[in-house]
């Protein structure tokens, strides 16, 4: 299946459950967490929940949302507490 994706081929900030002006916001530690849409559960592996800590949430939810079917499966930034403005 074929998503609307950047000349990168990555998802879209829409993908990523989040506006342009929010991906484009987003500065400091973030944690990314994969959710199933269907049961907005979080994505696990081996019974470990998927969460990805980075301090560029955009292409840490790109790229766990790869060659996902959107469908499916969105990204969710949570800035981390405490982090610096």
């Amino acid at each position: 299946m074929m998503t609307a994706a950047t000349a990168l081929n990555t998802p879209t900030p829409r993908q990523m459950g989040m506006t342009l002006r929010d991906a484009m916001a987003m500065r400091g530690a973030c944690s990314v967490s994969l959710i199933d849409r269907r049961t907005g559960a979080i994505a696990r592996r081996n019974g470990a929940a998927l969460i990805a800590y980075s301090h560029s949430p955009a292409e840490t939810a790109a790229q766990l949302l790869a060659g996902r079917d959107p469908a499916i499966w969105e990204a969710r930034i949570a800035p981390l507490e405490g982090r610096r403005p």
